[in-house]
């Protein structure tokens, strides 16, 4: 039966879990020129939504909306100006918001295939989450064979992602986790550090006296410091979030201005080392064209890499759409490994 409606959750402003709410019985979204018409399988909860539903979020809409950083799904119809032949097909986007829902009109440029054999829940594990790892480990820190790298979060979606890549690109991987996730990280050939119950500079140190050749850095506040001075001589750090800070008050600007300003700062030091704060929209305001391209190249590498089992997908739980608060819950809990996934 082809469907005539569709659900979303929306997040009517700043709201317990529990406050999100889900909207059935809405009309099919109608593709315009140059977009399909996407019945989503999978969407997931991320960093992002933690904060935006607080507020935290730097550049989210104004309340209330749609969240959903990403989908994977299928084309079930092609607007205007777009080939049939995309219909049918499974695909995958970043969307930065809208992504909960069971229906999405997406341009049709900014559709990555996912190839066959690979599940929509494994897929949708590996869009913003593999993108930014394989950005920030290869656009960024260019790690090669026989470095060492740093990893916080070592079990988290961007985390779990990063550290498979890493290694698979023949690197010594140091992960931070607390203690319950330690056993599944020596499983993949990661040296873990309890960053609940150990100095973490100190336990790095005696791990790499040398310094390390990169550190990934999603927590931000004044932890950053010790990650920047972590680093080898010619060594690089990423810095992609402020988890830090994510349930403190006022400006949410202002963590990540401060961010970039330590970065900014860094880089004029004349010590051969290097700072990003790494953001993975950079460049599509300017260079649209550039930046889908970039996209579909570096995503169709982490699905190809997937599908050949080079890079285990990290699925916490799939929930159905209707039960986001709970899988919201859950994804701040800081008990699972890997990704949370809404199924709707």
């Amino acid at each position: 039966m082809v469907a005539t409606e569709y659900v979303e959750v929306v997040l009517p402003g700043k709201v317990e879990p529990e406050g999100l709410e889900v909207h059935s019985g809405l009309p099919l979204p109608v593709p315009a020129a140059g977009q399909v018409l996407v019945g989503v399988e999978a969407t997931g909860v991320s960093f992002a939504e933690q904060q935006m539903r607080r507020g935290r979020y730097y550049d989210q809409p104004a309340f209330p909306f749609v969240p959903g950083y990403d989908l994977v799904g299928t084309v079930l119809a092609a607007g205007p100006g777009v080939g049939p032949e995309l219909v049918g097909r499974r695909v995958a986007a970043m969307t930065k918001t809208g992504g909960w829902a069971s229906h999405v009109a997406l341009d049709a440029a900014d559709l990555v295939e996912v190839p066959d054999g690979v599940g929509a829940a494994e897929a949708e594990t590996a869009v913003v989450n593999g993108l930014t790892a394989w950005q920030m480990l290869h656009r960024k820190a260019r790690v090669r064979a026989g470095q060492t790298v740093l990893v916080h979060g070592a079990n988290g979606g961007v985390g779990s992602v990063l550290v498979q890549l890493a290694l698979g690109a023949g690197a010594r991987v140091i992960g931070t986790a607390s203690g319950r996730h330690h056993d599944a990280l020596r499983a993949l050939g990661v040296t873990p550090v309890d960053y609940r119950r150990e100095d973490v500079p100190a336990r790095v140190r005696e791990l790499a006296p040398g310094g390390v050749d990169a550190v990934f850095d999603h927590v931000g506040g004044p932890g950053i410091t010790d990650s920047w001075r972590l680093l080898a001589p010619g060594g690089t750090l990423v810095s992609y979030g402020s988890a830090a800070t994510r349930d403190a008050e006022g400006s949410k600007q202002l963590p990540v201005l401060a961010l970039l300003g330590r970065v900014w700062l860094w880089n004029l030091l004349p010590n051969g080392r290097h700072a990003y704060f790494f953001n993975v929209w950079a460049g599509r305001a300017f260079a649209p064209n550039r930046f889908r391209a970039r996209l579909r190249a570096d995503l169709s590498q982490v699905f190809a890499a997937l599908h050949r089992g080079e890079i285990t997908a990290r699925v916490a739980a799939e929930l159905p759409l209707a039960r986001a608060a709970e899988a919201m819950r859950l994804a701040e809990s800081g008990t699972v490994a890997g990704k949370v996934v809404l199924v709707p």
